[in-house]
């Protein structure tokens, strides 16, 4: 028999879904049989696998040592990777990272060590502040995410507590996302509120928006104003109201005014010609309008953050 002991990392989730990282080498199958046999217990009594853990529990396992067997972590990569983060803001909590286009901010099918949340552990590992050893299902996570090509803030939370209310604020859209991206030609408006349906193609890893309500499309809501006009090229700054996948991209393109670099909802052969690698967006702002100033997190409300323009590289390229 095993017995975990429930930490504050721990806490908050439910039962099968800590057993899912804590006993990696035990099937899902077997889980949900052992939990319905009472051969895996809470507190010494039988559990629901919904039940939500308590710091203090106690989980008692009665099951063979060898599903126990890959559950512990590797430290030797945490210990050899050179971090290479740009660090925007960080407390005892939450780190803010400034993401460059090209990097993933999580392992693709091929794995590699070369992803953003894999820096952030190694960081946080090698000062200290985050032991794989002593975790028994918790790592330090991101909040949000941005795509590859995509550059920009990024929030991770360095304990579960944080992580759980960050993400709660996010989907209550309390977190004000901004973005600088370069469109082709002049906008029809200074500024304006853009609404619309976004219906996504999994398969295809594509989007589709239209002005009409799609069949399993969800609501997309699109600020912007213009910030200046050059060379037919409009710099702008977005407001995500909503936060779908690819919404910036595909609603500007859908408007007449993909944005420049962008080959999947634009034609960019020109723009490559010129030398663009990546689509021209950045996610460079965020604010915390956070609706009080309680919970864990509850000091971050109000404060806004923001990368330098400088460090925006299509700003250098179409000033």
């Amino acid at each position: 028999m095993r017995i975990l002991t429930v930490t504050e990392n721990d806490a908050g989730q439910r039962l099968d879904k800590f057993l899912q990282k804590a006993v990696k080498g035990l099937p899902l199958s077997l889980m949900y049989k052992y939990i319905r046999l009472k051969k895996i217990k809470v507190n010494r009594a039988r559990a629901e696998q919904s039940y939500m853990l308590q710091p203090g529990d106690t989980v008692q396992l009665f099951i063979r040592d060898e599903f126990f067997d890959g559950s512990g972590r590797d430290l030797s990569a945490l210990a050899s990777i050179k971090p290479k983060l740009e660090i925007v803001y960080e407390d005892d909590h939450i780190i803010l990272c400034n993401k460059r286009p090209g990097v993933l901010v999580h392992e693709d099918e091929e794995g590699g060590e070369n992803t953003l949340i894999q820096h952030i552990c190694a960081y946080l590992y090698q000062k200290g502040e985050y032991d794989p050893e002593k975790e028994q299902s918790f790592a330090p996570a991101l909040c949000n995410r941005i795509d590859r090509n995509t550059g920009g803030i990024v929030i991770a939370a360095k304990d579960a507590e944080s992580l759980r209310c960050m993400n709660e604020k996010i989907r209550l859209d309390q977190v004000a996302k901004f973005y600088l991206c370069a469109v082709h030609g002049r906008m029809p408006r200074e500024s304006d509120r853009l609404t619309g349906t976004l219906r996504k193609d999994s398969r295809n890893n594509i989007v589709q928006v239209s002005d009409k309500k799609l069949p399993g499309g969800k609501e997309i809501i699109t600020e912007y104003r213009v910030l200046s006009y050059k060379n037919g090229i409009s710099m702008l700054e977005i407001h995500l109201v909503t936060g779908r996948t690819h919404q910036i991209r595909a609603h500007m393109a859908y408007i007449g005014h993909p944005l420049v670099g962008d080959g999947k909802y634009g034609v960019n052969r020109e723009d490559r010609e010129k030398g663009y690698k990546y689509q021209a967006l950045y996610a460079w702002r965020l604010r915390f309008d956070f609706e009080d100033g309680s919970g864990p997190l509850g000091y971050l409300a109000g404060r806004e953050f923001f990368v330098p323009k400088e460090s925006v590289w299509f700003l250098r390229d179409l000033s």
